[in-house]
């Protein structure tokens, strides 16, 4: 008696998407303790710079792969790019405005810890951006993201940024990213959610 057997379906092991997330460095505002969202342009202080340039020299002596720097418009976040950029022998620098913070409307320049009830209930800032609608932007700019994946992107943001894709891909972050500091994260799950290949 013959049998027929039916061939099993395996599935390829989900390789690794790397997504390494450096926040930009410290600015006034940061130093100060007040809020400042995207939609408040301001420029590096001295000290961020060299936070730039540290976070670049670390991440050489890391060796993490970067063959793409992705940074936002605003002035934080693409003077920070420039300097890590400089340091890796000339990365390419690709602008994502999706990328940029929250806008915090009247909020800005008010005092962290005058907001900080308010934020963590959910509020919207008058004349800001909910707080659903900037997730979702933070969604979409990571999917325009995915078809560059195989060049090991690496993302400059604000720490509202690096909750945001936390958030997105359901990953916990330990606390806010301090300035300078690096964040990584995985995309390999979010990708396959959505039917796309990750490149090897």
């Amino acid at each position: 008696m013959t049998r027929n057997h039916t061939p099993m379906m395996t599935t390829a092991p989900r390789l690794p998407a790397p997504l390494n997330v450096l926040r930009h460095g410290v600015t006034e505002p940061n130093l100060a303790g007040l809020r400042c969202g995207g939609d408040l342009d301001v420029e590096l202080t001295d000290l961020g710079r060299r936070q730039a340039i540290e976070a670049a020299l670390r991440i050489r002596e890391l060796r993490l792969p970067v063959g793409l720097i992705v940074t936002s418009p605003l002035l934080r976040t693409s003077a920070t790019a420039q300097l890590v950029s400089r340091v890796l022998g000339g990365v390419g620098l690709l602008v994502e405005a999706g990328f940029s913070e929250r806008r915090l409307g009247q909020w800005n320049l008010q005092p962290v810890a005058d907001t900080e009830a308010a934020l963590a209930a959910g509020e919207t800032p008058p004349g800001g951006e909910p707080d659903a609608e900037f997730v979702a932007r933070i969604e979409r700019a990571l999917e325009g993201l995915l078809p560059h994946l195989d060049r090991q992107p690496l993302l400059v943001g604000s720490k509202g940024v690096v909750r945001a894709i936390g958030e997105v891909l359901g990953a916990v972050h330990r606390g806010p990213l301090g300035n300078g500091q690096l964040a990584h994260f995985d995309l390999a799950a979010f990708a396959a959610r959505r039917s796309l290949a990750v490149p090897p």
